[in-house]
């Protein structure tokens, strides 16, 4: 493993490392208006959402690498403290690359990548009509983190009005994430793009109330099984308790319990490997507290074993 000190490399080495490290990034594709009420667009990865109450977004138009001059939208939004946080996606990303462009102050980066500008209703700025999601904020604070070249500007913005469009919501009223194409920037020019087939869901993720039992609390033959992966054995530990002795007695009628018995039963490692293979099998399908209970009968039998011994 290599370990770096980013006091001593290039700020460009560093920036390259950082971008393809923390990836991918959703894009915020910032409108903005300069002192003179011209329209400005530019597309930013330094960006997410950190708050919900209040609604807070920050991205960070950071300062040129090779002159450190500052950024347009950095000093439009000084000047004028509003912005619209556009959401961009795969189908406009040619138009946006376009709006990313070095561009002389003043010009509309509207024009420049044939997007259509839209009045927003509490800022200035406009949004852009063909992002499926648009963000009216006033920002609250510019912090600016250093005066060289790649030094990040925190723009830290209160989401005013949120407006989405009705093709990617769902019957529920909230947002639909296989209609919305999400665009990410990764290292470079790297990119990923957002398809269904790329999507999972993982009932198994516990929400911060709901504890599992941990990894501390299982069983040594588990933590250490050499047919689990750790991913597997953290399915087994979201649980929220461990079965009991009724449970498993429960399960000497299923069949492929007895199967691996009748086959394996006079060779432990034989019977334990078999077990672990059969409840790796079942995590793969979510079964997961039928998992566990599999995995538990493995370490019923070897503390019986052990007592016999």
């Amino acid at each position: 493993m290599q370990s770096i000190n980013p006091a001593e490399v290039a700020p460009a080495r560093v920036h390259d490392l950082l971008l393809s490290a923390v990836a991918p990034r959703p894009i915020a594709f910032v409108s903005t208006v300069d002192d003179e009420g011209n329209f400005n667009l530019a597309p930013f990865s330094f960006f997410n959402v950190f708050s919900s109450n209040p609604p807070v977004l920050i991205f960070s138009p950071a300062r040129s690498g090779r002159t450190g001059e500052t950024k347009h939208t950095h000093d439009n939004v000084v000047h004028t403290p509003e912005c619209v946080v556009n959401i961009a996606h795969f189908s406009i990303a040619q138009q946006m690359n376009l709006a990313a462009g070095m561009y002389p102050k003043g010009t509309n980066e509207f024009e420049k990548s044939g997007l259509t500008p839209i009045a927003s209703i509490t800022v200035k700025p406009p949004r852009v009509a063909e992002c499926f999601v648009q963000l009216e904020c006033v920002v609250n604070e510019v912090i600016e983190l250093g005066q060289s070249g790649g030094a990040g500007n925190l723009i830290i913005c209160e989401v005013k009005m949120i407006h989405i469009h009705d093709e990617v919501m769902n019957k529920e009223g909230g947002i639909d994430p296989y209609k919305m194409d999400y665009i990410g920037r990764m290292g470079k020019q790297y990119w990923t793009r957002v398809l269904p087939e790329n999507m999972v869901t993982l009932p198994s993720f516990k929400m911060a109330n709901e504890l599992g039992i941990g990894f501390d609390a299982l069983p040594e033959g588990i933590r250490t099984s050499k047919y689990l992966s750790g991913n597997d054995i953290a399915q087994i530990a979201s649980n929220g308790s461990a079965p009991s002795e009724k449970d498993l007695f429960d399960m000497g009628p299923v069949p492929e319990i007895q199967t691996i018995i009748s086959k394996y039963g006079a060779d432990f490692a034989d019977f334990e490997r078999e077990m672990h293979l059969l409840a790796k099998q079942e995590i793969e399908q979510e079964n997961l507290w039928f998992a566990f209970k599999i995995l538990m009968i493995v370490e019923f039998t070897r503390d019986d074993l052990n007592k016999q011994a």
